[in-house]
Formats: structure tokens, sequence, C-alpha cells
């Protein structure tokens, strides 16, 4: 109980909270319309990527790099930005991100060709990386543990929600207007922002005075660790998301990339270590608590971002959906996961975050099941429901996770741990999506291979099916050729069809399979003491 006592001492003071005299849940309000203008704008530059491609004449392959140039900026970024927000001042810092991002969201939405549009999302990304980081500090040293909870919940409305209206969002501007709005949007938001957190955010006195003590003998960059971050991040990105269309290991550029971000994200650490000031304090992910917090988050991302990408995918490709309905089937999800956030942020002031959490990963794991049961006769209902699942155990497991990856952090480094839980996120669905993609392409190979040994045209069930096909075609006015050719094309596309929904039934397995790895990770977090009286430092 002395290490609970202690968490709880040493992770709130109220000389640090950013409210000032306005109510806390107003703040917590205000700093997430940022975040779900950011992580909006990124479900939504998914979905459009294909106008996008058309509009500026390139192909759909090019067009990619609109979202990977922005990952690398943001994961590059994001990394750091607990050192920057402690450095600059938070809310300095905050606002700085902000406006690039929404004067980036600007440029973005009158680029000219599929270059300056790479550029402006390069410029995007570093506004969008430092944003979350600043949040969740802000929130994290404004309230209490007993009431981190509910003040999550608000600013998880922002993270969990975007994602999922976002396709349906970006399928509706994309077909109404032109993909130019999906990042016009951006600037009234940000300036919105900029207004309210300019207005309504103070900038705590303990953190000035933590920025004083660390200026006032000179900044002290760490380079080496920055290069370090910088490089291997962003070479741990492109790895991951251009791996798949260009034969990971076959292709000497991934390789390369890959050994680039090994050999700095491997050197990282001693270096780190070793310094009294280090840009990412990777001895957090040494604490029993934190490095739990990591690792549920790390599998919660791969879950989240790569089934947002698949299950549109999915319905689009094998379904024939529009992509404002595929959107559509998804936004169920997002009203249940709304309406579940305050209920699990009043639960984290009554239960262990532990069990909560274990709880979520097996709703998780099971909603991933379900998946597992695709046909090509599925209904929109049952996609919906699909993702209902999964939406139940978001709020589980993002704000329990949240909550208690702070608890026993010292006040100085709440800047950092925030910044590595994104990490964490982030990476974690480009891990995801990797994985899933992969996966989708080997399964879909091995299926390939296995049912086609079943339909050679010496088979008897080929020739039975062939002829009764034959029959049906002539029956609906085509000649006897004619008839024939549609036969064996009908067969071609169900053969396909099936490999399709099989591989994707392989991948929802091993989704499932990570839901479950959460749940001993979630049983050894330890209990934090919730009721106990904050302290001041």
């Amino acid at each position: 109980m002395s290490d609970i006592a202690e968490g709880a001492g040493t992770a709130w003071s109220p000389e640090r909270s950013a409210a000032g005299g306005h109510n806390p849940y107003l703040i917590a309000f205000v700093v997430s319309i940022a975040t779900f203008m950011e992580v909006l704008d990124t479900t939504i530059a998914n979905v459009a990527l294909r106008h996008i491609a058309g509009g500026l004449a390139v192909g759909i392959d090019e067009s990619t790099y609109i979202v990977t140039s922005y990952l690398v900026a943001n994961a590059i970024v994001l990394s750091i930005s607990g050192w920057l927000s402690t450095v600059i001042g938070r809310k300095r810092f905050y606002m700085i991100c902000v406006g690039t991002f929404a004067f980036a969201s600007l440029l973005c939405g009158i680029a000219w060709s599929l270059e300056t549009l790479v550029l402006f999302r390069i410029i995007q990304g570093l506004g969008g990386g430092g944003m979350a980081t600043s949040e969740q500090a802000i929130l994290a040293d404004s309230f209490p543990p007993a009431r981190r909870g509910q003040a999550f919940a608000i600013y998880g409305v922002a993270v969990v929600v975007a994602p999922v209206i976002g396709p349906t969002l970006g399928g509706w501007i994309t077909d109404t207007y032109s993909w130019h709005w999906i990042f016009l949007i951006n600037v009234p938001m940000g300036l919105l922002s900029l207004f309210l957190v300019g207005t309504l955010v103070k900038e705590p006195s303990g953190a000035e005075q933590e920025r004083e003590e660390l200026l006032k003998d000179g900044i002290r960059v760490d380079y080496i660790g920055f290069m370090l971050v910088a490089i291997g991040l962003g070479s741990l990105e492109f790895v991951l998301d251009e791996g798949q269309r260009n034969d990971w290991f076959g292709s000497n550029m991934i390789a390369g990339f890959a050994l680039v971000s090994a050999f700095c994200l491997l050197a990282l650490v001693p270096w780190e270590l070793m310094r009294n000031d280090p840009i990412v304090d990777l001895r957090l992910l040494g604490r029993r608590q934190f490095g739990s917090c990591f690792l549920v988050m790390l599998c919660t991302g791969a879950v989240l971002i790569s089934t947002t990408q698949l299950l549109p995918q999915l319905l689009q490709t094998e379904l024939g959906y529009t992509a404002l309905l595929a959107g559509l089937a998804l936004s169920p999800a997002g009203v249940v996961t709304l309406l579940l956030m305050p209920v699990v942020g009043n639960l984290i002031g009554r239960v262990q975050p532990k069990y909560l959490i274990a709880f979520g990963a097996c709703v998780t794991a099971l909603s991933m099941w379900h998946l597992t049961g695709l046909t090509p006769d599925i209904t929109y209902g049952y996609a919906a429901l699909a993702r209902i699942f999964l939406a139940v155990a978001l709020p589980f497991l993002f704000l329990p996770v949240t909550t208690a990856s702070y608890d026993g952090v010292p006040p100085g480094k709440t800047n950092q741990a925030s910044a590595l839980i994104n990490v964490a996120r982030n990476v974690g669905g480009s891990i995801g999506v990797a994985l899933a993609q992969t996966m989708l392409a080997q399964r879909q190979q091995f299926h390939q291979s296995r049912l086609i040994e079943h339909a050679v045209p010496s088979g008897i069930g080929y020739q039975q099916t062939i002829d009764a096909m034959t029959r049906y075609f002539q029956a609906q006015g085509s000649n006897a050729s004619d008839a024939a050719s549609q036969a064996i094309a009908w067969v071609g596309q169900t053969l396909q069809s099936q490999v399709d929904f099989l591989a994707y039934i392989d991948v929802f397995w091993i989704l499932s399979i990570i839901g479950l790895v959460m749940i001993p990770l979630a049983l050894i977090i330890k209990p934090i003491d919730l009721a106990a009286p904050p302290k001041g430092h």
C-alpha cells in the first residue's frame, strides 16, 4: 500500500493545474477540440486517397505518400514532444502546434501537385504530433486521480470517436464537394481552438518553475538523441507503411530502412539511459506500471487502427459498398462509444483500472472472433454490429490505460509519459495496419493455391459446376459460346471471393489473439488508490 500512496501523492498537485479559476472540465473540453480535428483529419485522408489521386493525376500507389509523410513527421515530433513542451512551455508549445496544423491544413487544401501536398502534409504532421502529448499532460495535472477518469472520458471522445466518424464524413465530403475540403475544414476549427486555449488555459506555476530551472543553465539539447529518434522512428514508419507494397525485405530499399531503424532505436536505449536530461525518458518504460500500460496501448492502437482500415476496405472491395455507405457502417459504433465514455469515466473512480482493462480486452477478443464468421452474404447490420462490439471495448481500454499510466509518475515527467503513451498508440496502429495487410496478402496467396487445386478442368465437381452455370446463362438469353465463357468467369470470381473472405477471417483471428494477449498485461498492472486525497509537492 505504500507504493500506492506514494504514486497517488506524486502524480498531482494544485500548482500544476492549467484550469486557473475555470472549471477543469471546461479545460478538458477545450483541449480536446484540436485532437478531435487532428485524428479526424487522419481518417478522412485515408478515405479520400482515390479522389486525391484522380485530382492530382497520379497513381493510387503514389497517393499513399500523402498518408505516409504525415505519419513519419507525426511520429518524430510525438516522441520528443514531452521534452519540447517542457522547454518551450506547455501552453505555448500547444498553441504553436495547433497554429502550425491549421496553417498547414490551409496549404494542403490549396495544394496544386502531389509534391506540394506531401510537403504540406509533413508540416501538418509536425504540428499534429505535439497536440496529444500536451493535452494529456494538461489533463493529468489538472485533475486529481479520482477525477481523471472523467476528464479522460471527454478527451477519449476525440481520440476514439473521430476515427469512427472520419470515414463517413470523409466519404460525404469527397462525394458531395471535393477532396480539398477535407483539409480546409480544419482551419476554422484550429482558429476556434487557438482562441479558447489562449483565453481559458493557464500555464501552471509548477510547470513554469520547472522550465525556469531547466533553462537557468542554458538549454542543453540532446542532438544525438533527437537524431536517433527522428531517423529511427521515421525509418520504422516508412518500413511499416511501404513494406507490403514493396515486397518487404525482398526490396533493398525496405531492408535498408529496416536496418537503419533497428540501429538507431537500439543505440537510443543506452544513449538516453546515460543522460541526465534525455530527450526521451526511456526509464519510464522500466516501471512495471507504465511499461504494462505502454504495451496495452500498443495493442489497443494495433486493433483500433487496423480495423478502422480493414472494415471499410472489406465492405467496398468485397461487397460493393460506396465510400459513404462503408463509413456509415462504422457510425453506430461511434454513438455507442460516446455513450459509454462517461460511464467508464465514473467507473474508474470505483473499480481498479486493471479489471476494467481486462474486461475491455476480453470484449476486444470476442469482437474480433465475431468477425471470423464472415461470409459473402453478410448484411449491413452484421458489419455495423461487429464494429459496435469493438466500440464497447474501447472505453474500457483507452480510459483506464491512460489513467493508470500516470500513477506513480513524478509531476515533472508527465509530459514525457504522455509522449510515450501516444507513441505507443501511433506505432501500434502502424504495426497493426502493416501486420493486417501483410497477413491478408499472404493468406490470399495460401488459400488461392489450396482452392485452385479443386478447380481443375478434369475434376468432376468443376465440370458439373461449369455445365450447371452454362445452362443458367443460356436460360438468361446467352448463346452457347458466350454462356460457357460466362460460366468460367463466374467460377473464377466466386473462387476469388472465397479466397478473399478466408484471408480476412485469418486476419481477424490474429487480431483476436492480440486481444487475448492484453488480458495478462492488464492483470500485472498495480492497483492504485483513487480515493487518496491529493497532495502538493
